[in-house]
């Protein structure tokens, strides 16, 4: 019977020194972006891992790590769980997509999704989505280790 991870203080620690790491070891914001969505992709639960730039009025898929590619690599803000992130400026967690109409479907293995906002200042520029093929795999823990993980990408982001 496969086990569900949990996020917890010491693995977020250490899964952000790692981003740390990966940011100030590249002078490129997309190798930083790249390896940023290799190292999330790291965490058990989370299947599929995605970094979008806000252009315009739209998100448009920048970077991401997973078993395969989303066809949705341009969403309009406001649209989907992705879209109301950024034109909320909020973190969305999504512990059963079957239950939110506002999902849109990426992958018919997906259960649970998490969106958090990068923030420069009070601007979003853009934001990570992440899949999980279990239901409420995103905790508080997740949340607060991604918000940590966006602040600061803001730089990169630009």
């Amino acid at each position: 019977m496969k086990t569900t991870f949990r996020m917890d203080r010491e693995k977020a620690k250490e899964l952000l020194a790692q981003v740390e790491s990966a940011a100030s070891s590249s002078p490129k914001p997309s190798e930083v972006r790249q390896r940023v969505v290799k190292i999330l992709n790291t965490v058990p639960a989370y299947n599929w891992v995605g970094i979008y730039l806000v252009k315009g009025n739209d998100l448009h898929l920048d970077a991401w790590s997973g078993p395969a590619a989303t066809i949705h690599t341009t969403i309009p803000i406001g649209k989907g769980v992705c879209g109301f992130a950024a034109k909320s400026g909020r973190t969305e967690i999504v512990s059963d997509v079957s239950k939110d109409p506002r999902y849109l479907e990426c992958f018919a293995n997906t259960k649970s999704e998490i969106v958090v906002p990068i923030r420069d200042g009070a601007k979003v520029v853009g934001e990570i989505d992440i899949d999980s093929d279990e239901l409420n795999a995103h905790s508080s823990m997740d949340r607060e280790f991604l918000e940590a993980v966006a602040s600061k990408l803001a730089r990169y982001c630009n």
